[in-house]
């Protein structure tokens, strides 16, 4: 499965991984060396982020029921909280720099196909 953002027809990602279990939710990127280019991992339900015990920086995407994009943030570095966005039901975590690459914007809608 892949991420394209409804709106400009740019594909975010290559591949989607899910994190629909209370484990696989738990555990998200934790320990993990890197998210390679072309990865993102969704998380749902899922209201926020945090990057403790991470090794590297991430973007962020807040999507709603919807898969529109409430929120995002650019460069989530290690060991630090993400925001809180009203109407969030589901997070996408991307390798930094991916938001400012694909134009992702607040507004916009996702489609995961």
């Amino acid at each position: 499965m892949k991420l394209v953002n409804a709106n400009t027809g740019e594909t975010i990602a290559l591949q989607v991984m899910e994190a629909k279990t209370f484990g696989r939710r738990l555990r998200g990127l934790l320990f993990t060396k890197r998210l390679s280019s072309g990865l993102c991992l969704h998380i749902e339900p899922c209201r926020s982020v945090h990057t403790f015990f991470m090794q590297y920086a991430i973007d962020v995407v807040y999507l709603d029921k919807q898969h529109r994009v409430v929120g995002v943030e650019e460069r989530l570095e290690p060991g630090h909280v993400g925001a809180v966005f009203k109407g969030t039901t589901s997070v996408v975590e991307l390798p930094a720099g991916s938001i400012g690459l694909t134009r992702t914007t607040v507004g916009q809608t996702v489609q995961f196909i």
